[in-house]
């Protein structure tokens, strides 16, 4: 909500300023174009964190989603053409990313299963919004230019990011 006040051209994404200004890797989430881009963005972030809450997720796998965060940006830098991004729907990405590997690897039973059916809805909507298509394209359910390429590089970002997580938890376990 903060981001709404602030002007998006010193906080958006911008690949040509990923270097001089990486600050961005994280602002970015804070623009958000529209005022339905807004609230979608408020009501997935709700949805995701009581999917996190309700996987019981451990405080490594949140540190994970904040990790998650500026890569989930970073990796807009697959596509160069993309000049401009905001929104927080590649970090939202990734928290479901980090959950659906955290209820596959440590859930069991019906939570292993509900893991696998949310992990199976993602891969299914990643592969159909054609993330290595044309970086912004239109929605009829938005009233803006979605960029498919951030929910990709978002969940890749909450693997990676989840991955270590659970590593390291086991490793300093020891």
């Amino acid at each position: 909500m903060l981001g709404w006040w602030l002007p998006s051209a010193g906080l958006d994404w911008q690949p040509d300023l990923a270097a001089a200004e990486p600050w961005r890797a994280f602002s970015a989430a804070f623009v958000h174009w529209s005022p339905l881009h807004l609230g979608v963005n408020l009501l997935a972030a709700a949805v995701v964190g009581a999917f996190g809450a309700a996987a019981q997720l451990p405080r490594s796998q949140a540190v994970a989603w904040l990790a998650a965060w500026p890569l989930a940006q970073v990796g807009l830098l697959l596509k160069p053409d993309l000049a401009h991004y905001g929104g927080l729907s590649g970090v939202l990405h990734a928290g479901v990313a980090i959950v659906c590997l955290w209820l596959l690897l440590q859930g069991h039973g019906a939570r292993r299963a509900v893991g696998a059916a949310v992990a199976l809805g993602l891969l299914i909507k990643l592969g159909t919004e054609s993330p290595w298509g044309p970086a912004l394209q239109r929605s009829e359910e938005f009233d803006i230019a979605v960029a498919p390429i951030a929910h990709a590089t978002g969940a890749a970002a909450g693997l990676l990011c989840g991955g270590v997580a659970l590593v390291a938890s086991k490793w300093f376990r020891r």
